[in-house]
C-alpha cells in the first residue's frame, strides 16, 4: 500500500471513527428517552442499565453506520478539495477513481463486516434485551409499578403512594381504574386499598398483586337509558383482593417483538427455514378455509326436512313457477331465515378468515424483508461512500458545516424510502425484495451520477440547455415576427 493509500484510508478512519462515535451517543440518548418510563423511578442498579443500554445498543448500528459513512467521505473528500489536496494529486497524474480505489476496499470490508454484525450481533442481543427486561419484571415485579403516577398494566391502570421491601414488592395507598371493554365506556371500576403485595415465579408470566383493606367500585349500566341518568353502582369491602396480572400485557407496544419467533431474533439461515415452514402453513390455511366454505354450504337445510312430499304440486320440467312458490308460507319463512342466517355466518366465516390470512402474510413479508435488510445494510455502506466521496469533491468544502447538511438531506430521504418500502410490502402490495431494496434502487443511480461526474471534473450542475434552447428559439421567433408586423 502506498503512502497517498495510507494518508487517504488514515484520514477517512478518523473522521469515520469521530462521526460514529458522536451519533452512536446521540442515537442511545434517544434509546433512553424511548425506554425512560421503564427505567425511571425503579431502583435500577447500575450495572442492570449497562446491561439494558448495552443490549439495546447493536440495535441502532444500522442506523448510525451509513450515515456516519455518508458524513465522514463528505468531510474527508471536501476537506482534501478545499485545501488543494486533490489539485495535487491531479497535477501528479492521480485521478480522483484512483484516489478512491483503497478506500472502497476498505468500505468493502466495512460492508462485509456489518453484514456480520447484522446476521449474528443484533439478534443476539435483540434476543438478550427483551428477556432481560422480561427478567426485571419477573424477579422484580414492583419495577413495573413507579411511585406517584399511574402505569399501564393490561387493562388496568394502577397508581402507588409509596414502595418498600427489599424489592419494592410492598405497596401503600393502591389505586387501580379497570377500564370496560365494552361499547367504549371507560374506566367502570375502580379499587382502592391501603396496602398490597406483589408476587411473581420465574416460570410465570404472571405477577399476582393481593390487596388489603379496601373498597371496590364498579359502575352499572343498564340497558333501560333512563335508569342510566341515575348513574347506579355498586360497593363493596374486602380484607382482601387477589389480581393476576399477565405480563405479556405489559408495555405491549414494544413487547410484542419479544416472542422467541420474532424475526429480529433470527440470522438469515434461520429466517429461511422459518419463513418456509409459514409458507406451508400459510398454503394449508388457505386451502382448509375454502374447503370448510364449500362443505357448510352442502348442508344448508341439513337441520330441517323439506322434502318433496312437504310441497303443495310435484316439480317437473313443465313448471314454470318459483321453487318457493311450491312450498307453503310456513316453510317459505323457514326457508328464507336459515339463508339469511346461512349468507351471515359465511360472511363473518369469510371476514375471520381472511384477517387471519393477511396477518399470516403480513408476517411471511416481515421474515422476508428482516433477511434482505442484512444485505441492504451492507451495500447502504458502499451506496452511501460512493455518494458522499463524490459529493465532497464536488462542493469542495469540509469541517461540520456543509456537509453535515448534505448528509442530513440525503440520509433522511433514504431512510424514509426504505421506511416507506417496507410499510407497503408488509401490507403485500408490492413484494418484500422491492420494499427491502426500494430506496437502494433509487439512490444508485444518484451515486453513479455524482461518480461520474466528480471523476470528469464535470461538477455538480446539470446542464439543462437541451431543454431550455427549443422553448427560447421559440420565443425569439415569436418575438421578431411581432417586431416585423410592428
Amino acid at each position: 500500500m502506498k503512502i497517498l493509500d495510507k494518508y487517504i484510508i488514515k484520514s477517512f478512519m478518523i473522521t469515520f471513527a469521530s462521526v460514529f462515535v458522536i451519533l452512536f451517543f446521540i442515537f442511545v440518548l434517544q434509546g433512553i428517552w424511548l425506554f425512560i418510563a421503564e427505567l425511571a423511578g425503579k431502583d435500577l442498579d447500575f450495572f442492570t442499565i449497562i446491561k439494558f443500554l448495552s443490549f439495546y445498543a447493536p440495535t441502532i448500528v444500522p442506523l448510525v453506520l451509513p450515515l456516519s459513512v455518508l458524513l465522514a467521505s463528505i468531510m474527508t473528500f471536501g476537506s482534501f478539495a478545499e485545501n488543494y489536496e486533490f489539485a495535487a494529486m491531479k497535477s501528479s497524474g492521480i485521478s480522483l477513481q484512483r484516489a478512491m480505489k483503497m478506500l472502497t476496499i476498505t468500505i468493502g470490508i466495512l460492508a462485509f463486516v456489518s453484514f456480520f454484525f447484522a446476521n449474528n450481533v443484533i439478534p443476539d442481543a435483540q434476543y438478550k434485551f427483551i428477556n432481560l427486561r422480561k427478567t426485571i419484571v419477573q424477579q422484580k415485579p414492583a419495577m413495573a409499578i413507579a411511585e406517584g403516577q399511574f402505569n399501564t398494566i393490561g387493562t388496568s391502570n394502577i397508581k402507588v403512594g409509596k414502595k418498600s421491601g427489599d424489592n419494592g414488592e410492598f405497596l401503600e395507598d393502591v389505586t387501580m381504574h379497570v377500564k370496560n371493554s365494552n361499547m367504549g365506556l371507560g374506566a367502570n371500576t375502580i379499587i382502592k386499598a391501603k396496602r398490597g403485595v406483589l408476587t411473581s415465579e420465574d416460570d410465570s408470566n404472571y405477577l399476582q398483586l393481593e390487596l388489603y383493606d379496601g373498597y371496590y367500585y364498579e359502575d352499572i349500566h343498564p340497558k333501560n337509558y333512563e335508569e342510566r341518568q341515575r348513574v347506579p353502582f355498586a360497593k363493596s369491602s374486602f380484607k382482601k383482593y387477589v389480581i393476576n396480572i399477565d405480563l405479556t400485557k405489559l408495555n405491549q407496544a414494544e413487547i410484542d417483538e419479544g416472542n422467541i419467533t420474532s424475526e429480529k431474533m433470527l440470522t438469515s439461515i434461520e429466517l429461511k427455514y422459518t419463513i418456509d415452514s409459514l409458507e406451508q402453513s400459510y398454503k394449508k390455511d388457505a386451502t382448509s378455509y375454502a374447503t370448510n366454505l364449500v362443505n357448510r354450504n352442502d348442508n344448508i337445510f341439513s337441520h330441517r326436512e323439506i322434502t318433496p312430499q312437504n310441497v303443495k304440486a310435484p316439480i317437473n320440467k313443465s313448471t314454470n313457477k318459483e321453487i318457493l312458490s311450491l312450498l307453503t308460507v310456513e316453510e317459505r319463512k323457514q326457508i328464507l331465515e336459515v339463508a339469511k342466517n346461512n349468507a351471515i355466518s359465511t360472511e363473518f366465516s369469510i371476514q375471520s378468515n381472511k384477517t387471519d390470512l393477511e396477518n399470516k402474510s403480513k408476517n411471511i413479508n416481515n421474515h422476508w424483508l428482516a433477511i434482505h435488510e442484512k444485505f441492504v445494510i451492507a451495500y447502504s455502506c458502499l451506496l452511501m461512500f460512493f455518494i458522499g466521496a463524490p459529493l465532497g469533491a464536488i462542493i469542495r468544502k469540509g469541517g461540520l458545516g456543509l456537509p453535515i447538511v448534505f448528509a442530513v438531506l440525503i440520509f433522511i430521504t433514504f431512510h424514509f424510502i426504505n421506511t416507506f418500502g417496507r410499510k407497503v410490502a408488509q401490507q403485500d402490495s408490492i413484494p418484500p425484495f422491492l420494499g427491502a431494496w426500494m430506496a437502494s434502487i433509487l439512490m444508485t443511480p444518484f451515486a453513479v451520477i455524482l461518480t461520474y461526474r466528480a471523476t470528469n471534473d464535470i461538477g455538480i450542475m446539470i446542464n439543462f440547455d437541451w431543454i431550455t434552447d427549443p422553448f427560447k428559439k421559440l420565443f425569439n421567433k415569436i418575438t421578431q415576427t411581432n417586431d416585423d408586423n410592428n
